[in-house]
């Protein structure tokens, strides 16, 4: 079955849209981040692709990501400088660009918080998610495509999610606030472009420092799970590669890649 093309629409830059970054609407497309990797080629720079339909939408481990009308789906596609290891704590940039633009938009007083390794709460529960999928070959990353999904309008069923996945909610459901996905688009690109200025010109400290300062039971007991293993310990933020720490009966543990709990979940 041959995909029939995303339809563009209005591409033009808002007056304060970062320099140098491409922008890509779209009213419908099967995954942003497909798209990314479709568009890569012909990219002579960064490049956002943002649609306002995602029909096949995609979390972490293959999770389908649900996207009805009125949510945000948008990726970033870019060439990242560094390794592999570069290119992932650019997951951390992304968290960041989210909180801060929610931010700029519904106020200070909005409570969002930053769930390692990826996911932004607001109210505790998951309001969005940012997944990052690369390609290349001998261990570079030629283009790395940064996806964020937000639930502006809607939030799935709970009964649609595992059942000890945080519980998923919307900004307006929470809030009553209506904000729309073009300008979380302006707002977000200005933020990461901000933001990975930051990474480029001081590396990855202030990154780290900023994202611990917004994130979610930072000091509490956590459970981190890889596979059948399980590590309870404190939450004690994370090192300069990004990796969770947690502090246990058992001493320090340095965990890369996991799904966290907290406490009843």
């Amino acid at each position: 079955m041959t995909r029939s093309p995303p339809l563009r629409v209005n591409n033009d830059e808002p007056a304060n849209w970062p320099q140098g970054v491409a922008r890509h609407v779209l009213d419908r497309v099967d995954s942003t981040n497909a798209e990314a990797f479709r568009l890569a080629p012909s990219l002579s720079g960064p490049a956002w692709i943002f649609a306002h339909r995602q029909e096949a939408g995609r979390g972490r481990r293959g999770r389908a990501w649900t996207d009805p009308p009125g949510n945000f789906a948008a990726t970033l596609a870019l060439r990242p400088e560094g390794g592999p290891a570069d290119a992932a704590r650019l997951s951390f940039v992304a968290a960041l660009s989210v909180h801060d633009a929610l931010r700029d938009l519904c106020g200070p007083s909005l409570n969002v918080a930053l769930k390692w390794p990826n996911d932004v709460l607001l109210n505790g529960g998951k309001l969005s998610g940012i997944l990052l999928e690369s390609s290349g070959a001998a261990g570079q990353v030629a283009t790395l495509a940064i996806g964020i999904g937000i639930n502006l309008a809607a939030a799935p069923d709970p009964a649609q999610v595992e059942p000890t996945a945080t519980r998923p909610v919307s900004l307006l459901g929470e809030t009553g606030l209506e904000v729309t996905p073009e300008d979380v688009l302006n707002a977000l690109a200005c933020q990461f472009d901000a933001w990975h200025r930051q990474l480029r010109t001081f590396g990855f400290a202030p990154i780290r420092n900023a994202w611990m300062a917004r994130a979610a039971k930072l000091g509490e007991t956590i459970v981190a799970r890889t596979g059948a293993t399980e590590t309870t310990g404190r939450f004690d933020g994370i090192d300069d590669t990004g990796a969770l720490i947690l502090t246990g009966p058992r001493g320090r543990h340095v965990i890369p890649a996991a799904d966290i709990y907290f406490s009843g979940s």
